[in-house]
């Protein structure tokens, strides 16, 4: 099936008029009609019924048309970034993020690389739900990463990168966003914000001050949920600082506890390409003349 014939079956799932769907398309309605044919004729079932009044999607058409937007969506990526890509670079460096903020010098990192190396592209790529997966997929060639997520993980390599602080997050009314450090005694009688999917050591930070059994606790599925809830007024929360997106309407308050979270990007280890080598370092190197940032 071409690009065409797709974009042909799309707009007519759309419009279900063959006139109205060539118009805009700019093509002829006798075009549009052997398109969706021909189409119609490779896969074997008919997308739409005709009538005089128009089109309309089968029920095997309504489940194609369902999955054709998505393929055509992804399609279309593809070959935007081949354009771009081939027009400029030679090579293209792959680095998966769980969140923007994650590495939060990666834009500059990005712009200091490609005076050096300006044949050499750098594609971030962000989710966080399966940002290690896609690593070990080989569909990234460096990712983010909490060290102990790598535990046991074989044939990669380790970069370390910052420290994680543990940190408390207020709406920036709250009379505790006005503090330089936060200790469990300020958090007597508040509602905090736990779950969604928090590393170990901030589970144990989290754990140690529910049993002083000052503060009540609400359980919140994802780090987007526990800021709704914080920015409602609703409860205070925990995070490692690599999630601060530096939101104005937040507030974060380094609190007071030894543990860390050791944060690290990580590579193939039979990736020995020198491009690569020199990403990492210029990310480290900004980190390391940054050594104030709040992380």
């Amino acid at each position: 099936m071409t690009t065409k014939q797709m974009d042909c079956i799309l707009e007519l799932a759309q419009t279900l008029n063959f006139n109205r769907a060539a118009e805009n398309l700019f093509i002829s309605q006798p075009t549009m009609t052997y398109q969706v044919s021909e189409a119609e004729a490779e896969i074997g079932f008919r997308i739409f019924e005709r009538s005089g009044r128009g089109a309309a999607l089968t029920p095997a058409g309504r489940q194609f048309v369902t999955e054709l937007k998505e393929i055509r969506s992804r399609l279309k990526k593809a070959i935007e970034q081949g354009q771009n890509f081939s027009a400029r670079y030679l090579e293209d460096i792959r680095i998966s993020l769980p969140i923007r903020s994650a590495v939060w010098f990666l834009p500059e990192a990005i712009r200091r690389f490609s005076v050096s190396h300006p044949s050499v592209s750098v594609t971030p790529w962000f989710n966080w739900s399966a940002c290690i997966a896609s690593f070990l997929n080989y569909e990234q060639d460096i990712t983010f990463a909490m060290r102990h997520e790598l535990r046991r993980v074989p044939n990669i390599t380790i970069h370390p990168l910052f420290d994680s602080r543990i940190y408390l997050i207020v709406n920036p009314t709250d009379e505790l966003a006005g503090k330089e450090l936060v200790t469990a005694d300020d958090l007597r009688g508040r509602t905090l914000m736990v779950g969604g999917g928090s590393p170990p050591a901030l589970r144990q930070v989290q754990q140690r001050v529910i049993d002083r059994g000052e503060v009540a606790y609400f359980n919140s599925h994802d780090h987007d949920t526990t800021l709704t809830n914080v920015e409602a007024q609703r409860g205070v929360c925990l995070a490692p600082g690599f999630l601060n997106d530096h939101n104005p309407k937040f507030s974060w308050i380094p609190f007071d506890c030894e543990e860390v979270i050791p944060c690290v990007l990580c590579t193939h280890k039979n990736d020995k390409r020198e491009n690569v080598r020199a990403l990492i370092q210029t990310i480290q190197a900004l980190y390391r003349e940054s050594p104030a940032f709040p992380v």
